[in-house]
C-alpha cells in the first residue's frame, strides 16, 4: 500500500474545492518585484483547474472545447482577453475578481481602500 497520494492525484482532489482553487490560481498569478509572468505556467494552473472542475460537470466534448478555449485566450492580445479570461472561469462555476492589495509594502496607497471588481 502506497504511503502517500501522487503528486497528480492529490493535486485534482485539493482542487474540487473551489475555495482551494482561488489560492491555487492567485499564487499563480502574483509576480514579484520585477518578475515576469510564465504563460506555461499560467496555461498549466488553469489546465489543473479545467482537468478537476471541468470534467465531472462537462462532456468529454465540451472540456476538449473548453481546454482549445483557454490556449487560444491566452494567446490572445487586448482588454477583451481579462473578459474572456472571465467568461471561461463562470464556466467552470469560478469568477475573476480583482481586490485591493492591503499589503503596506506593496500599496502604501490604497492600503486604506477596501473595494472589489467582479467579472
Amino acid at each position: 500500500m502506497p504511503k502517500s497520494l501522487p503528486y497528480h492525484d492529490f493535486l485534482m482532489a485539493r482542487l474540487k474545492d473551489p475555495n482551494y482553487v482561488a489560492i491555487y490560481l492567485e499564487t499563480h498569478f502574483e509576480l514579484d518585484e520585477g518578475e515576469e509572468a510564465d504563460e506555461a505556467l499560467i496555461r498549466l494552473a488553469l489546465g489543473d483547474v479545467a482537468e478537476a472542475l471541468g470534467q465531472p460537470k462537462m462532456t468529454p466534448e465540451e472540456y476538449e472545447l473548453h481546454l482549445k478555449k483557454l490556449k487560444e485566450l491566452l494567446s490572445q492580445q487586448g482588454s477583451n482577453t481579462i473578459y474572456n479570461l472571465g467568461t471561461w472561469l463562470n464556466a467552470l462555476g469560478l469568477k475573476l475578481t480583482v481586490a485591493v492589495c492591503t499589503d503596506t509594502e506593496d500599496n502604501t496607497a490604497n492600503a486604506e481602500m477596501r473595494s472589489q471588481l467582479t467579472v
